[in-house]
């Protein structure tokens, strides 16, 4: 059982991390589903429709709607499963990195605003510190 501050400096860390990172997705101009199937792919790779509702923890009817979408709009492409004849693979198109490269540009662009218009010298610098303990955490 952690101790009692270790489990407040977790709440709190949980709390600001999720206010951040809401925070940080209204910067996308595309919907905030869209950005994950998109990143999703370019972290995973192709991907059946049944591995993306997995991965995004949604139905399968969902997602197929989405990939849909993003067919139709050119961000992902679809092609034949390598080894199951029965099953399809989507991936991201160069449209489909080039957008999900700006929606990144734009959610760091404001994220790097903030930190230099909210933040002293001497904050910044410990906020870069605290990175590498952010990082070590999330490998746990």
């Amino acid at each position: 059982m952690p101790l009692p501050e270790s489990a407040a400096v977790a709440a709190e860390l949980r709390a600001a991390t999720g206010q951040l990172t809401r925070r940080v997705k209204r910067e996308d101009r595309m919907p905030v589903g869209q950005v994950a199937v998109l990143g999703a792919l370019d972290r995973s790779g192709a991907m059946t429709t049944s591995e993306l509702a997995a991965d995004q923890r949604v139905r399968p009817q969902s997602m197929a709607r989405a990939v849909g979408l993003l067919m139709d709009q050119g961000l992902i492409t679809r092609r034949a499963h390598p080894t199951d004849g029965r099953k399809s693979l989507v991936e991201l198109s160069a449209a489909g990195r080039a957008l999900l490269e700006e929606e990144r540009g734009r959610r760091t662009d404001w994220l790097a605003h903030a930190i230099e218009s909210e933040l002293s010298p001497e904050e910044r610098e410990l906020l870069a510190r605290a990175i590498g303990l952010v990082e070590r955490l999330a490998a746990h």
